[in-house]
């Protein structure tokens, strides 16, 4: 540690590899559908039309908390461990996994969600386009932490981190335009 640098442990890089090309595969995906490949968009021309075009294309954000909770339901429905709720134990090794991947997919949908409607409410005409691709990256980073979950930290990162950033991104353009438009 003489020259400064941090030792990281084997999976500790991997979750940064994960998580620097969740990052990376985000940014490709908003810089190539905002700018070489904008997607046509309806009318949208006034604050109702761009608030129910977000939440027409949040269906799918939420579609994925309610595969998240339907699939810890059905895993709890045959457990007898299990069957009882959270309210009465622990859940079980078998489920617990699950739950904690609904618990991380509730944050992910209450951030996404409150991100494309303030979106809405600030872009303007083809900008809107950014919502779609917003939304199709919060489903390839919840299908990515889904299967990888059980991987271990490096092997959710990436899917997390293509759920994450571009949510925290969507609150960076949308403070941006809060500030600077009138």
């Amino acid at each position: 540690m003489a020259s400064g640098k941090i030792a990281l442990a084997p999976e500790q890089r991997r979750v940064a590899l994960g998580m620097a090309g969740g990052a990376l595969c985000s940014a490709l995906v908003l810089g190539v559908g905002m700018w070489l490949f904008p997607l046509p968009l309806p009318p949208l021309d006034g604050m109702a039309e761009r608030l129910a075009f977000a939440l027409r294309a949040d269906l799918l954000v939420l579609i994925w908390l309610a595969a998240a909770i339907g699939n810890v339901a059905r895993k709890r429905f045959f457990s007898p461990a299990d069957i009882q709720g959270s309210g009465f134990s622990d859940p079980s090794a078998a489920l617990a996994v699950d739950v904690a991947i609904v618990q991380n997919t509730l944050e992910q949908t209450v951030l996404a969600l409150g991100a494309h409607l303030a979106l809405a409410s600030v872009l303007r005409g083809s900008e809107m386009a950014l919502i779609p691709l917003l939304v199709g990256l919060f489903c390839l980073g919840r299908a990515s932490f889904w299967f990888g979950y059980r991987g271990g930290a490096g092997s959710r990162a990436f899917g997390f981190a293509t759920t994450f950033y571009p949510t925290l991104f969507a609150y960076g353009v949308g403070l941006f335009c809060l500030t600077t438009r009138h």
